[in-house]
């Protein structure tokens, strides 16, 4: 048996932990699922028998997703930023995330239909909205206020002013 990680998230799910940590799993690179538990006993939001908590690793973090039921609900606070290269991968993910049940936001901020938010930040509007330049990086931080999904190009073009 493998040593569990010393540091683990644990992220709380309506029923939905399994298919989550599978859509990850399928989703993102370095991601995989890892052991479903069963429940013991009765608990509150499942019967004895139920998958209660299940490993998965995305993007190399370790996470356990729990079962909880409807009394928690994921919000802002916390969020998965994922750096990507360029627009392609940006694409790639957002779309993922969006067209499986998902929901747009403001600034590369979207989440997937089990209320978990994603940020999925190019690589080149980090770099652009800490430029030493404060004018490019106003720039580029004013072109991001006005995006959903971020677009690459607009932020280059921003950056050149």
């Amino acid at each position: 048996m493998a040593t569990p990680a010393k540091n683990t998230i644990c992220l709380w799910y309506d029923g939905g932990a399994e298919e989550a940590a599978r859509f990850y799993a399928e989703t993102f690179p370095d991601s995989s699922v890892g052991t479903a538990h069963r429940a013991p006993g009765d608990f509150p939001s499942g019967k004895k028998g139920d998958v209660l908590t299940v490993e998965f690793t995305v993007m190399g973090i370790p996470c356990l997703g729990l079962n909880g039921g409807p009394s928690v609900k994921h919000n802002w606070a916390f969020s998965f930023q994922v750096a990507t290269a360029d627009q392609a991968e940006t694409d790639r993910y957002w779309n993922a995330i969006v067209g499986n049940g998902g929901e747009e936001s403001d600034c590369g901020w979207c989440k997937d239909k089990w209320g978990l938010s994603w940020q999925i930040t190019p690589t080149a509007l980090t770099k652009a909205i800490t430029d030493p330049d404060p004018a490019v990086a106003k720039r580029a931080f004013d072109a991001m206020m006005t995006m959903r999904k971020i677009d690459v190009a607009a932020i280059e073009a921003a950056i050149r002013g």
